[in-house]
């Protein structure tokens, strides 16, 4: 805003008339105003944006099992998203966004997973069956070897009634056996409650039948060796949680999706929590919480899917990862997925054809290290990944 100097020459300056100065007077408050106004905007937008990150940072350090991943998450969300934007060949051609489309996306990855602030902590970090607020597994050990004691004891009393009548027993071969017998039954569910294989009925059974053993318990009575509630852990077919535990997990995107519903936001965030709400759905509409299929779904929704599970595969802190799984696995898994009509079928292809993986897995966190390891990043053979087709 400028006013014209008001003089008859360069070193001959006249005061404004008192009308003139009135409307430059005016106009100067409302420029002042108007910057003011966009301080506070701008102010109030980077008050959010931290917000969001120390809610994101809380849900990471609510667990150790999920460290960094409202970090990583929307890293590579928007790694698949910017992919999609500018590619000209394929069925995403048309795909485009914007500046505010790209910190709509950023949000929604970040607040993916708020709904877990209230997800018991025993369940998310639930590494093996039998984990509670610790692992039972270890009361199972107790028992056996109050077992092996007992096995002694009764060898031993056999061996003094023996000798008592004269006669000559042989009962280490019969004790070493039983023994024997004890540790291979407790490496077995040792095995089960690690939760990594599937569990067979054959398995299952073997299960039942250990669990009929009686022991002595502190108080002198006599129980069967496995609780209900431990032969049901033990006997889950796949993972560590039970069914119930299951619902608790998956109840998180429920509560996500109420919290972010219960928020009024600016226009240009309007999509948060579909896009947030929609990282567990699958194309076939077998997913959940709504079951939604793939024509129902954003792009930038299914981007998030695709994004969460590959961070999930590839993570090396998450309970039921024993091993971080390197890329060709993850791939491999990826793949199948698509095939199995759960993953968008168009974004893998994207996210195979621009190597978009590789550049993830050279990324840098926070602490200066790369997200995958050396030993995760091996060769990937794409002509073999089930269900990709090069673009």
């Amino acid at each position: 805003m400028q006013s014209h100097n008001v003089g008859t020459s360069k070193n001959d300056v006249e005061p404004l008339a008192g009308s003139v100065q009135e409307l430059v007077e005016s106009l100067a408050s409302q420029g002042a105003v108007a910057l003011v106004n966009q301080q506070l905007l701008e102010e109030q937008r980077r008050f959010f944006q931290t917000f969001i990150q120390v809610i994101a940072t809380a849900i990471d350090e609510k667990s150790p099992h999920t460290s960094e991943h409202c970090q990583r998450v929307p890293i590579l969300t928007l790694m698949l998203a910017e992919a999609a934007a500018k590619i000209q060949i394929g069925p995403l051609k048309d795909f485009s966004m914007t500046d505010e489309g790209r910190e709509e996306l950023k949000v929604a990855a970040l607040l993916h997973d708020c709904g877990k602030i209230t997800t018991p902590e025993y369940v998310i970090d639930k590494a093996t069956k039998l984990k509670t607020f610790f692992d039972r597994i270890h009361l199972i050990d107790t028992r056996f070897e109050v077992l092996k004691r007992d096995a002694e004891i009764a060898c031993l009393r056999e061996q003094l009634a023996a000798q008592a009548r004269g006669e000559s027993v042989d009962v280490e071969a019969k004790l070493a056996q039983q023994i024997e017998t004890l540790n291979e039954e407790r490496k077995f569910l040792h095995h089960c409650n690690m939760g990594s294989e599937f569990m067979s009925d054959e398995l299952k059974k073997r299960v039942l039948q250990i669990a009929q053993r009686q022991w002595k318990t502190p108080d002198g009575s006599r129980e069967n060796f496995l609780s209900q509630d431990e032969i049901d852990n033990l006997n889950i077919t796949k993972g560590t949680l039970t069914p119930d535990e299951r619902k608790i997990i998956n109840r998180h995107i429920d509560t996500t999706i109420n919290m972010l519903e219960s928020l009024h936001y600016p226009k240009y965030l309007q999509h948060v929590p579909e896009y947030a709400g929609g990282h567990h759905e699958h194309m076939d509409g077998t997913g959940y919480p709504k079951r939604l299929k793939r024509e129902q779904m954003s792009i930038p929704a299914r981007i998030m899917g695709i994004a969460d599970v590959f961070e999930a595969l590839t993570s090396s802190d998450r309970p039921y990862n024993q091993k971080p799984k390197p890329l060709s696995e993850a791939l491999r898994i990826l793949g199948q997925m698509k095939k199995d009509n759960h993953i968008d079928p168009d974004l893998f292809d994207l996210f195979i054809h621009e190597k978009i993986y590789l550049h993830y897995a050279h990324s840098i966190n926070d602490k200066g290290e790369p997200f995958l390891t050396t030993e995760q990043i091996d060769e990937v053979d794409v002509t073999q990944l089930p269900g990709y087709n090069p673009l």
